[in-house]
């Protein structure tokens, strides 16, 4: 074929009126590529710059084994065989389909042609489309589940130095894609935090995917976490299913429980950590994710490396920026505040205002609430329910609540010294007076019948926040 506008010359093709001949090609709208039997490129149409971005001048004479070693069109040379489908150009890194078929002069093949089209956009929107049912998919799930949400606050609540420290570096890792782990006792309030750094992140716009770990099966959870293909295993839904981490592309995945994770999990878990790509169960293909991963345990996991139960890689690359949250127990100063989040939403469930007697203030200030913020929340949900009127008294309380001779004391030591004790009560009562007034100062110090420089004096003397 001798040099043309769009084409280089070779001894295989027999000469035709080329002119002719490239107009009607370059009408057409797909590219069209021919190949000689070396894979050296001789023709390409318009179409070719036009669609793949690259000029025709800078691929005619260029053998297409070295530009793209595994394009269909070169095992149709191979094999002699026709091929129709889809095909991904990686020296472009683009999705496209079409149809190859060799070219025979006498029983020897002297080339192939190709014709293709760009599918990249329509392969990316079918993903997202498939995400986007898989993740309306999820939240259905999660809102047909029959067990209450966790409450969701507009802010953290927390006033304790600690609690504020740890917001503080939770705010500055949220502007980041950096992994975070974030640790604490059952019912400290992990996954609240976990909602309010994906909130707070570039990411807050596209999916948040929680994932119990502990409450998935192990025979599951890897068909959960990364998805099957369709006939993977007896059950598979027909078409496959998309995992957890595909419904997360571009967002956020909580993994709460990470502690429970088996180690062959947590294995793989390390590769999609390090590679942001793995394989669905029953499938070869690899999926590459963009996600950020936000773990959570309530387990001592440098305990668990010591006793060959968690993975140390996986620790050190979980624990990037580790965020601690404290026990209830040690965070008593956030104790009212929590209380008083839980009875304006108790309140308006019941239709009247909720507060708590004094004897109540003084059992909550005394117990250790080893369920921490979620047990708070469940014995105000309780008392809210039982209580007829709009004042929670000791008999409103669930039973493990209150102390074992029915009455709380006043004071746990009976031999501290008489100013001591006064000081006890005097907080208590102020706390009391506080909670009942839904924290207005001005009708706590009427209440409690003092002046108000009496009032922020006691409130500076006992650590109670102003």
């Amino acid at each position: 074929m001798s040099t043309g506008a769009h084409a280089v010359t070779t001894n295989d093709f027999p000469c035709w009126d080329q002119e002719l001949l490239f107009k009607i090609l370059d009408k057409i709208h797909d590219v069209v590529l021919v190949i000689d039997s070396n894979t050296t490129i001789v023709y390409a149409n318009e179409a070719y710059a036009r669609i793949l971005g690259v000029p025709v001048a800078k691929v005619l004479g260029r053998r297409l084994d070295k530009i793209e070693p595994d394009a269909a069109a070169i095992k149709v040379l191979c094999n002699g065989r026709a091929n129709n489908g889809a095909d991904h150009l990686d020296s472009l890194g683009i999705d496209v389909v079409g149809s190859t078929f060799p070219l025979y002069k006498g029983k020897h093949i002297i080339g192939c042609i190709s014709t293709f089209k760009n599918v990249t956009e329509v392969v990316e929107l079918n993903r997202e489309l498939q995400q986007t049912k898989g993740v309306a998919d999820y939240l259905k799930e999660q809102l047909e589940q029959w067990e209450q949400l966790p409450l969701s606050f507009k802010e953290y609540v927390g006033q304790n130095r600690n609690v504020k420290e740890t917001l503080v570096l939770a705010a500055k890792v949220a502007r980041t894609d950096s992994t975070v782990l974030i640790l604490g006792e059952s019912g400290v309030g992990k996954e609240v935090l976990a909602k309010a750094v994906h909130n707070a992140s570039r990411r807050k716009d596209k999916p948040l995917i929680k994932v119990n770990c502990a409450a998935i099966p192990e025979t599951l959870i890897e068909s959960e976490l990364f998805g099957y293909e369709e006939g993977a295993y007896t059950g598979a839904k027909k078409g496959g299913k998309l995992g957890k981490f595909e419904l997360a592309h571009s967002g956020t995945i909580f993994l709460d429980e990470i502690g429970d994770m088996s180690l062959t999990m947590q294995a793989k878990l390390l590769r999609v950590l390090q590679e942001k790509e793995f394989e669905r169960v029953g499938g070869s293909a690899t999926v590459k994710v963009d996600i950020r991963v936000i773990a959570a345990t309530n387990r001592d996991l440098e305990a668990m490396i010591a006793a060959g139960t968690f993975r140390k890689d996986l620790y050190y690359r979980l624990n990037i920026v580790p965020l601690n949250l404290n026990p209830l127990r040690e965070r008593k100063d956030d104790l009212m505040a929590l209380t008083k989040t839980f009875l304006d939403k108790f309140s308006r469930e019941v239709g009247h205002e909720l507060s708590l007697s004094s004897q109540v203030v003084r059992i909550f200030q005394q117990y250790d609430w080893p369920g921490n913020i979620r047990e708070l929340q469940n014995v105000l949900e309780h008392a809210s329910i039982v209580c007829n009127g709009s004042l929670i008294e000791i008999r409103h309380l669930p039973g493990h609540v209150i102390p074992s001779n029915g009455e709380p004391l006043y004071i746990k030591d009976k031999h501290g010294d008489l100013k001591e004790a006064v000081a006890k009560v005097e907080k208590e009562l102020i706390l009391a007076a506080l909670a009942n007034s839904n924290n207005n100062r001005s009708k706590a110090m009427r209440a409690l019948g003092i002046s108000r420089r009496a009032f922020y004096d006691k409130l500076r003397r006992y650590g109670i926040e102003e």
